[in-house]
């Protein structure tokens, strides 16, 4: 694998490709997610025709969340999203379906990174517990 390849990689150039405000904010979202989990894995998966850089992942013992870009919003959707606490009310989406959570934002639109730190540790905390209880 060459250094191009690695998903830091390809994330970035996902990130440069779209040159606009989606970008800026899915790369301000990565670096909270980096800085409230340093062991987060970064991956890249679903790479098709119609989305050559794929959806850029974050995992730790498992799927955190996944990072989408739409015409007009970024989508951070937890795998877990229904388990998790959420006091601040960051998710916004996915109420739909039973396990899943997400968190649209549009252009202009702020996270509360404070609320959000502690949204991406519960759900590092939950895979962790997952994780041990499937060892018993």
């Amino acid at each position: 694998m060459t250094d191009q390849d690695t998903p830091k990689a390809r994330i970035d150039a996902k990130l440069a490709s779209l040159g606009d405000w989606r970008g800026e904010t899915l790369g301000h979202l990565r670096a909270l997610i980096l800085k409230a989990d340093p062991a987060v894995e970064e991956h890249v998966k679903w790479v098709k025709p119609s989305n050559p850089h794929g959806v850029p992942t974050w995992e730790h013992a498992g799927i955190l969340c996944t990072g989408e870009v739409y015409k007009a919003y970024v989508k951070l959707t937890f795998a877990q999203g229904a388990a998790l606490p959420d006091p601040a009310g960051l998710f916004n989406a996915g109420f739909d379906g039973g396990t899943r959570r997400a968190i649209d934002l549009r252009e202009g639109e702020q996270i509360d990174a404070a609320a959000f730190d502690a949204l991406i540790k519960a759900a590092v905390a939950f895979n962790l517990a997952r994780q041990e209880a499937r060892k018993r």
